[in-house]
């Protein structure tokens, strides 16, 4: 019995090592996180996707925060989804890889910005990454009294940043307000004060890519270069992420990123909002080549 009991425990240790083999050495796993108002099921096309073409790749897609959930502040956001992810990660110990599609590009930078991640590549799928400022119809549809111009006096509040808009919000024409209550984007982009700036960027520049999708047929992030990490100048132009102070000063490490050619920028027109995710010819054509 003794010696039945040892081979067992020979074969079960055989086994064991060759599934940890296969979590450090198989592919990278895929992490999905869903937009505003969105829920984990905003990634099941993709998943199909992936399975075609690399059907052993892990595929995970985040049932945090979904519908109107999604509304809260967005650090709680990035807290809950972080430890998720941060289990994940500790399971495929050679990278992940992240897709995010809209706000959930923005729960992406929290967590990147806030944990020694092994990520491999971030794939920013139409996500107001340099903030938001337009009247679309999701903004219409929470503040159907308010135009663009006047959310200012809602958003740029204590109440204000209790919704996750308001923490993203950015009004060109009030960037003081912005800087004094903008618990979010705002420390993210050292736009104010940030202690933890240094940490930030520490942790970001552990990625070894940042794919950035976009174009101008989107509907909803305005302006929709802000998926570049561009945006509005006081006059409401829209000046390109290389001459935007944070890539100036590399505040966050996006300037490193970038001299080192590990930022791929897509511009496609003729996707709405809402299609980014179910777009076959966006996966093939600037999702499919990373996630290697």
């Amino acid at each position: 019995m003794l010696l039945i009991s040892l081979l067992q425990i020979s074969i079960l240790s055989v086994l064991l090592a060759a599934a940890n083999l296969k979590f450090s050495n198989g592919p990278k796993a895929i992490v999905f996180i869903h937009g505003i108002l969105g829920n984990y099921q905003e990634g099941s096309n993709i998943q199909q996707w992936v399975s075609e073409v690399h059907p052993d790749t892990p595929f995970y897609s985040i049932a945090l925060y979904q519908r109107f959930s999604s509304l809260v502040p967005m650090w709680k956001q990035v807290e809950a989804i972080k430890k998720e992810v941060e289990g994940i990660m500790s399971n495929h110990t050679n990278g992940i890889h992240l897709i995010c599609f809209s706000q959930g590009g923005l729960i992406c930078r929290g967590i990147l910005s806030t944990t020694q991640h092994n990520v491999d590549t971030f794939i920013a799928l139409s996500s107001p990454l340099a903030g938001q400022y337009g009247d679309t119809s999701y903004l219409r549809h929470f503040f159907p009294n308010f135009l663009k111009s006047e959310l200012y006096r809602v958003l740029y509040t204590k109440t204000g940043q209790d919704i996750s808009i308001g923490n993203y919000w950015k009004d060109p024409h009030h960037l003081e307000n912005y800087q004094k209550y903008s618990n979010f984007l705002a420390p993210l982009n050292n736009d104010t004060y940030t202690p933890q700036i240094n940490d930030y960027k520490k942790n970001f520049l552990r990625l070894s890519r940042i794919v950035l999708i976009g174009g101008p047929d989107d509907g909803v992030i305005t302006p929709w270069e802000s998926s570049h990490f561009a945006f509005y100048d006081t006059n409401e132009k829209v000046v390109e992420f290389e001459q935007q102070r944070y890539f100036l000063e590399d505040s966050f490490g996006l300037k490193t990123l970038f001299s080192e050619g590990k930022i791929k920028i897509y511009v496609i027109p003729g996707v709405q909002h809402v299609h980014w995710h179910s777009n076959r010819t966006v996966f093939n054509s600037a999702i499919l080549p990373w996630l290697i």
